[in-house]
């Protein structure tokens, strides 16, 4: 957009520069027009398409922003040379410029990953396949901000004449080959590589049920640098994504949520094992905890005093495996104290008849 002809008519840079600034406000409200039917056509040409229009709900004021821009940029590339500031003006406008085309880019990370989200609810009893989908995007989104961030910053410095060696050095730093030297002495970057290795191969993912350090607890979020694993008490532990990747932990949930729990009783040799089966299968069968799988009991072991009952249970996920355990050996201890009160370990004492015809305690044990 050329301005000369303005200028002519109205000599004189202060009226040059008055004329510059009426002129960048009637193109950024022109701006502001041509961004709304832009993006209520694309709207309704892309009407059914979940990410065009999720696209355009989540950047939409960094479009705006960057077509604002550009046609200031058109007004002050088209303003006459002697026009006050306009050295300035010029640089900040392009800076402002990089930093809301940064923007934009990174508005629409965040609705592809709104959009993949929204498509793959992980809310629903069978989430694998959605809680895989879940931790990609957004492990991968987070990436995607930092890459983004540093081109944006690089751009930046490089349209600067005192920065540009610095910004050039920044932006080379982007390439995988500055990347893999600088593992050993940027943590940052080591946590970066660990999370692209998360999301692809991953050994956990978003809700995934996990035994880390000796505490149980679900993983709640995955950031750039480190995941945060809900403990059962409600306790946070924050650990980094490097120490996923260096060092072995259980995953409850890796392949399926399903699971199987124990409970064990010490009872009495004389207890009778089938009448003790036949009430825990009785006792499972109707729980809505149980999943229908696994429900069996086996002599595991014995000692000198008791004998050791495992009673295997299977349910849908640990939560409801833990709370069916307790259901179960709350019940069968009371079934038993009930039933078999002679069952359940008691201090006997063994008796012995004197050659007198009285009676000898001769010990006692714990059974």
């Amino acid at each position: 957009m050329n301005l000369d002809f303005l200028y002519n008519i109205n000599e004189g840079p202060l009226r040059s520069a008055l004329i510059v600034c009426v002129a960048a406000l009637m193109a950024l409200v022109l701006a502001v027009i041509l961004h709304r039917i832009g993006i209520l056509l694309v709207r309704r040409l892309a009407r059914g398409h979940a990410f065009t229009v999720t696209a355009s709900q989540v950047a939409f004021n960094a479009s705006r922003l960057c077509v604002m821009l550009f046609m200031l940029r058109l007004v002050l590339t088209g303003a006459p040379d002697n026009t006050p500031g306009l050295t300035t003006a010029s640089y900040l406008s392009s800076i402002a410029l990089i930093l809301a085309l940064t923007w934009f880019l990174m508005r629409c990370v965040k609705s592809v990953s709104v959009t993949v989200v929204n498509l793959n609810p992980y809310d629903v009893a069978d989430n694998l396949k959605a809680r895989r989908i879940l931790t990609q995007t957004r492990v991968l989104s987070r990436s995607a901000y930092f890459l983004i961030a540093l081109l944006g910053l690089s751009f930046v410095l490089l349209s600067l004449p005192g920065a540009r060696q610095f910004g050039a050095s920044l932006l080379a730093s982007a390439g995988v080959a500055g990347i893999v030297a600088g593992i050993a002495a940027k943590p940052v970057l080591g946590n970066f590589f660990a999370g692209l290795q998360i999301a692809f191969s991953q050994p956990i993912r978003i809700d995934d049920v996990l035994i880390v350090k000796g505490e149980w607890g679900r993983v709640e979020e995955i950031t750039g640098t480190f995941v945060v694993v809900r403990i059962w008490d409600e306790r946070r532990m924050i650990v980094p994504l490097q120490w996923f990747i260096e060092n072995p932990f259980e995953n409850w949930t890796h392949t399926s949520s399903t699971i199987l729990g124990t409970v064990f009783l010490w009872l009495d040799f004389s207890v009778p094992a089938p009448a003790v089966r036949a009430e825990f299968e009785r006792f499972c069968k109707i729980q809505p905890l149980w999943d229908g799988r696994v429900c069996v009991m086996h002599v595991t072991d014995t000692s000198e005093r008791t004998m050791q009952l495992r009673l295997l249970v299977s349910a849908r996920d640990s939560g409801s495996a833990f709370d069916l355990r307790c259901l179960i050996r709350e019940h069968m201890i009371a079934f038993i104290a009930r039933a078999y009160p002679h069952a359940l370990p008691r201090l006997r004492a063994q008796v012995m008849e004197s050659e007198g015809g009285g009676e000898t305690v001769a010990g006692a044990t714990m059974s």
